[in-house]
């Protein structure tokens, strides 16, 4: 097992690593910007470095500078978190290229599964539905247009690279494909450094359910169940819960067999997520995450799993010792993504928490970076606090959550607090009846 693992992350997702790696009886080396001197994880890490100013480019996507870092405090590896870099093949082959573990999945695995195109070339090959669409990137506008039309409306513009909604545009008659391409185009450019962007027929009413699997590298891989992603704005996820509403038993063994039959012949390692749409009963690929997600919490909160102690584990080359027929899930569990953001306009809300107050109780659990004094800075994604609630059922999970939100207390900012408790007081949200534009559409369109 490793000695020193070095965080190459911030915010609340490095000291759930933090907390995993001590655990674990490992050292933990925390890496910061300037404008994170004073963060949770930086205070509670074995050592520290710092490694560059507040601007992400020159400190956390700094590849340079984190490698130095883990060899000048002897760390045997490294934990990329989510973003940044987890999910850059190129820091990944650096990382290994001066002997220091990368815990995470092979850099083959990142590239393949990074590129859009390439990763549904990949799945289809193996017999995994994906969304009709474009075999390769859109050459030029008048490409674009002609696939549209090719498709049939209305159609998806998508970033081959990245995620997080960034460089996608919806295109809704053939007038609009032009102008969508172009803006897709940019954004991809400004956000990934590549403007390459493919095609997808829109679904209009599908869920957004994701499979989260488990590969040792040694031929063993297990998955843990589903996640709905489906409450969505701007194709950034706000909440998300396990199992599905929208699932049942036959179909949720269906995807959770098609996920492990394709991660096994991958020669996968490590842990990963296949996202797909679903909608009339059908299944359709989307894209694989070769990292940790965000809303990993909830997986762990049904099936009693530390996903982090074994992905640091199966880096370290130990074998599974789980089968999946001895994965039992239990009850029901949601996350509640806090941002230091307005609740209605959502524009951001960086600065000092005056006063925080986690909530707490059984089957309550808030991941967060957060305490009183603390200054949000203006640097980075505005997540700053995920609530974990999990009940023996649906029902007792959205009682336990709505009381735990009343609990929650963020003092000196605006969060999405507000937001979440309108939310799950919702029929529609209460009978599981939504899909990934419900959000949008309906939730926010009627209070604008």
């Amino acid at each position: 097992m490793f000695e020193k693992v070095l965080i190459a992350n911030r915010g609340e997702i490095a000291l759930r690593i933090h907390r995993a790696c001590r655990e674990m009886g490992i050292r933990t080396v925390a890496v910061h910007s300037t404008a994170d001197a004073d963060a949770m994880h930086v205070r509670l890490a074995d050592e520290s470095v710092c490694i560059g100013p507040p601007p992400a480019r020159d400190s956390y996507l700094n590849i340079p500078a984190i490698v130095s870092a883990a060899a000048i405090t002897g760390a045997d590896a490294i934990h990329p978190g989510v973003g940044f870099l987890s999910e850059n093949a190129q820091f990944a082959e650096i990382v290994e290229a001066h002997g220091i573990v990368f815990i995470g999945p092979k850099p083959a695995h990142i590239q393949s599964m990074g590129d859009k195109i390439v990763a549904k070339e990949t799945v289809s090959k193996l017999g995994i539905p994906c969304v009709p669409g474009s075999d390769g990137a859109l050459r030029d506008a008048a490409h674009a247009t002609a696939m549209a039309a090719d498709i049939g409306l209305p159609v998806l513009i998508k970033a081959t690279s990245g995620g997080g909604g960034r460089g996608m545009k919806v295109v809704e008659s053939l007038d609009q494909a032009a102008d969508a391409f172009n803006m897709a185009r940019q954004e991809a450019k400004a956000a990934f450094g590549d403007d390459q962007v493919y095609m997808e027929k829109y679904l209009d009413k599908p869920r957004h359910i994701e499979i989260q699997i488990l590969a040792d590298g040694h031929g063993n891989v297990i998955h843990l169940g589903e996640r709905d992603c489906s409450l969505q704005r701007r194709h950034q996820k706000v909440l998300e819960e396990a199992p599905s509403p929208a699932l049942n038993a036959a179909a949720r063994q269906e995807i959770g067999k098609i996920a492990v039959d394709a991660v096994k012949a991958m020669g996968y390692r490590g842990v990963g997520t296949l996202e797909f749409l679903y909608q009339d009963e059908q299944f359709y690929f989307i894209e694989m995450n070769t990292r940790l997600q965000v809303e990993h919490p909830i997986t762990e909160a049904v099936t009693g799993i530390d996903l982090v102690r074994l992905q640091i584990q199966v880096a370290a080359g130990a074998r599974l010792s789980l089968e999946q027929a001895a994965i039992q899930f239990d009850g029901h569990a949601i996350e509640c993504r806090i941002n230091a953001e307005h609740p209605r306009s959502f524009m951001p809300t960086p600065g000092r928490v005056t006063d925080y107050h986690a909530p707490g109780g059984l089957g309550v659990r808030v991941d967060s970076a957060l305490y009183a004094g603390y200054a949000v800075p203006p640097h980075y994604d505005s997540l700053v606090a995920k609530l974990v609630v999990h009940g023996a059922n649906r029902n007792e999970c959205l009682l336990r959550l709505r009381r735990a939100l009343e609990e929650f207390v963020i003092g000196g900012i605006d969060t999405t607090i507000p937001l979440h408790q309108e939310l799950i007081a919702e029929n529609d949200f209460l009978d599981g009846h939504y899909d990934i534009h419900w959000l949008e559409k309906s939730f926010l369109a009627k209070s604008d």
